[in-house]
């Protein structure tokens, strides 16, 4: 082992890939980390039969004299017993993440599994990071690496920013290394189906029934995708579908009439449990449905347009969305019945009906 000396840290070249140890000769527990694109410095010892580590800065910023100080310092505070009481290094990332997804308050099951593919798929090298490793300069590249999906890398990196904030209400961490991000443009096109018989044939032409009954029901309730992929019987009553969780965080229930059970009559039966069933798929339902022209999302834009074209005030139209609303007084005393919102809900669909069947 070398005496991590100024000369040691400022010649000793970063990795390829990975991240290298250097432990010192002299201090013990003293260690300096070496990644690809910085060098920390660490002190480390066991307590209490687990490795405790709490980090002490980056070179060159905190040079080698003042890490080695501070490292005696720990060692001389840890061999008194208080080590047990230090503030212990930053989580990892992975460590991060399953802290954030165990919270009670968190969304649905689908936004857990959707935050750990993101994960898994973009960020799986940063996974066994300590957070105060992962720099300003590695997001950056990281979002910029992904230029082809901008969606894709926005999410992953809100995501990513949304559990570093939680990891910082516990830890000592800085603002999130998100800040240096020049995040994509993502205007929506806002794509509607204005021709509906167009629509109609090809939805007919689909060869998985199943996936014809899906595009039907999203446009005649303006449920998003996976609202409408994650159904399940035990939520479809004689009047209303009951949502349990949504995209705001909330339970939902959209007040259905005879059309929307002869909509889902075709798929009764073939499980008892989920509505859009796939032997195939790991979840028990259909994930990925067979693309069309229009998006699942602008079947929720067409059913809002065609509300509004018909007269339905845009306030019910944002009801029958579940969206949120804007005012006070419509977020906490403003709870519409479903009796209340079923004219609406009969006049958009009579609507679509009559756009479909136009000669």
């Amino acid at each position: 082992m070398p005496k991590l000396t100024e000369t040691f840290a400022r010649k000793v070249p970063q990795t390829k890939s990975g991240t290298d140890k250097h432990w010192d000769s002299e201090v013990k527990g003293l260690v300096l980390f070496v990644g690809k694109r910085s060098k920390t410095w660490y002190f480390q010892k066991d307590v209490g039969g687990q490795t405790q580590r709490v980090l002490i800065g980056r070179f060159p910023t905190i040079s080698a004299d003042i890490a080695r100080q501070t490292a005696m310092g720990f060692a001389l505070e840890w061999g008194r017993g208080a080590g047990k009481k230090l503030q212990i290094g930053a989580p990892t990332l992975k460590d991060a993440m399953e802290s954030y997804l165990a919270r009670p308050k968190l969304r649905s099951d689908v936004h857990k599994l959707s935050v750990r593919q993101q994960f898994d798929l973009h960020l799986k090298d940063w996974l066994k990071l300590p957070l105060d490793e992962i720099t300003k300069a590695m997001v950056v590249d990281r979002h910029r690496s992904m230029a082809k999906s901008p969606s894709a890398a926005n999410h992953t990196l809100k995501y990513f920013r949304t559990i570093w904030n939680n990891a910082r209400r516990v830890h000592d961490l800085t603002e999130s290394p998100t800040m240096a991000i020049e995040w994509f443009d993502e205007r929506p096109k806002g794509t509607i189906i204005e021709d509906l018989k167009e629509w109609h044939r090809e939805v007919d032409d689909l060869f998985n029934p199943i996936h014809k009954v899906f595009y039907e029901l999203i446009l005649f309730t303006g449920f998003r995708k996976t609202e409408a992929l994650t159904l399940e019987w035990k939520n479809i009553h004689e009047d209303h579908i009951h949502l349990p969780m949504t995209k705001n965080g909330r339970s939902f229930d959209f007040p259905i009439s005879q059309l929307h059970h002869e909509i889902l009559a075709p798929v009764r039966g073939l499980s008892r449990q989920w509505v859009f069933p796939s032997p195939k798929s790991f979840t028990g339902y259909i994930t990925g449905p067979e693309k069309i022209t229009w998006s699942p999302h602008a079947h929720r834009r067409t059913f809002a347009t065609m509300a509004m074209e018909a007269g339905v005030l845009e306030e019910i139209v944002g009801r029958l969305l579940n969206h949120t609303p804007l005012s006070i007084t419509g977020q906490r005393y403003l709870k519409p019945s479903l009796d209340a919102l079923r004219p609406a809900m009969e006049t958009v669909c009579a609507e679509l009906q009559s756009r479909i069947n136009a000669r």
